[in-house]
């Protein structure tokens, strides 16, 4: 028999499977629903599985343009209840998630801020809190604060997150991606990383060890004076936007400019193909567009905006090591808010350093035995 590729990825999340065996012993989600909106592919698999195993009911939906069909499939056979199939299409999505909140789950897992923000929309009783995934999600919450009033506890702002996923492992994926779903050279090429956040800090890093030449685009002084200093050109917008071979947006707003950030409203898609100066487009396979401009020019948009290094051909997002960690700080926020450990003081803030830090021995103590 042959052993799938969610198999491989479950047998190297070292820290998934030591909490998936504690969890079928300590048992901290027994009687608790879970909603989740999250991008559903081979390493998803691994983290609803974990919290199967603490006692969850699951009621999960996907992401736009991400979900995986074989990520579906397993989910359903070890009894998730997974809502809708994969879609481009926002009202379609929105609809999958209205459908995840009428299940009125006890905790939410979000990516983004669509379930959050959709619960004040139709508030129901029991919501414990939960946990959000993006920095887009925290910035969409913040505001929002004062209506939660329940324990909210960010991935992305703890240090880990930061570093061993957002800065390592996206620069990794979306180099990969880029290569794979375009099967196009890097050595030479001029790379403008719009946003110079621990993402950006990472695409533009690895982008420059793939030998492209690297600009960065930041709206901070500061920011941008960072990638100077870490030997980047960091000329104008116009100017980067003007010399630029390719274009990644990672920045969490609306309307910057392949987008690696988690929305694809990073890109105006619908507007660039709606340009005057578009006078026709080419459809490829694989989730290639090209517009093709008055004056001769070709813009090739890959995966029409979307998160592209989880879109295209095989697409396998960031690295399995990068996903266990930060997966393993999913189910151990998850765990503190379904044991009363966080309260509404906890509204939208960091991990706390005590998860770090567990999390942090536990993936040494196996790299390092004692």
């Amino acid at each position: 028999m042959v052993s799938t590729r969610i198999d491989w990825v479950r047998e190297h999340c070292q820290l998934l499977r030591a909490i998936s065996a504690e969890f079928g012993r300590t048992r901290p989600f027994d009687g608790l629903t879970i909603g989740t909106g999250i991008h559903l592919e081979a390493k998803t698999v691994a983290l609803l599985l974990t919290l199967r195993d603490g006692g969850a009911r699951l009621v999960s939906t996907g992401n736009l343009n991400t979900t995986q069909p074989d990520a579906v499939d397993r989910l359903r056979a070890e009894g998730v209840t997974v809502i809708g199939e994969p879609t481009k299409d926002s009202e379609v999505h929105a609809g999958y998630l209205g459908e995840v909140l009428a299940a009125e789950p006890d905790l939410i897992l979000d990516n983004g801020g669509d379930l959050f923000a959709g619960y004040l929309d139709r508030p129901y009783q029991g919501l414990l809190g939960g946990t959000e995934e993006t920095t887009s999600g925290r910035m969409r919450l913040e505001p929002l604060r004062d209506r939660l009033m329940r324990p909210i506890l960010v991935i992305n702002d703890s240090p880990i997150k930061q570093f061993a996923e957002n800065e390592h492992a996206v620069g990794q994926s979306a180099v990969e991606s880029f290569q794979r779903m375009t099967n196009r050279v890097t050595n030479g090429e001029q790379v403008t990383v719009f946003g110079y956040g621990a993402c950006g800090r990472g695409v533009a890093a690895c982008f420059r060890g793939a030998y492209a030449r690297v600009s960065v685009v930041d709206i901070d002084p500061v920011t941008r004076l960072r990638a100077h200093l870490d030997g980047f050109s960091t000329p104008p917008r116009d100017t980067a936007v003007a010399e630029a071979d390719l274009i990644v947006t990672v920045t969490g707003a609306r309307d910057v400019l392949a987008n690696a950030g988690h929305f694809p409203a990073e890109i105006d898609a619908a507007g660039l193909i709606g340009a005057a100066e578009v006078s026709g487009t080419r459809e490829y396979a694989d989730d290639l567009l090209t517009l093709e401009l008055s004056d001769g020019r070709r813009i090739h948009l890959l995966a029409r905006g979307h998160m592209f290094n989880l879109a295209g051909p095989r697409p396998l997002g960031n690295s399995i090591e990068s996903m266990d960690l930060g997966f393993a700080l999913q189910a151990r926020c998850q765990e503190a808010v379904a044991r009363r450990s966080v309260d509404a003081t906890s509204c939208v803030v960091p991990v706390p350093g005590s998860i770090d830090a567990a999390i942090a021995r536990g993936y040494l103590d196996r790299k390092y035995p004692r």
